[in-house]
């Protein structure tokens, strides 16, 4: 407490709260990595030339997933078509997939 306040500071209120620090930011990192690393659940990328609609589209990652053929993730993505903008959501390769 400090001299002429009733009550504790906003500081030591937030470091009593139990709530941690964030994380300083870390340098990027391709998709796949974070894959591995089971760190990349909702988080926004980059889907490379999805099937059906080739182009780079903005995407958000869901789920990872391993098989034989290696990693893939679960993402939704928006692209545009003739009707206007749809959303696709689809497993995806992870090679097709940049972390934004």
């Amino acid at each position: 407490m400090h001299p002429g306040r009733s009550g504790r500071s906003l500081g030591e209120r937030a470091a009593r709260s139990g709530v941690a620090r964030p994380e300083a930011p870390t340098a990027p990192r391709p998709v796949d990595t974070a894959a591995r690393e089971g760190r990349a659940r909702g988080r926004h990328c980059w889907v490379h030339d999805p099937p059906g609609a080739p182009g780079v589209w903005p995407g958000l990652l869901v789920e990872w997933r391993q098989s034989d053929g290696g990693w893939s993730g679960r993402v939704t993505y928006a692209v545009a078509g003739p009707q206007g903008t749809v959303l696709v959501e689809a497993w995806v390769p992870a090679a097709l997939l940049e972390q934004r």
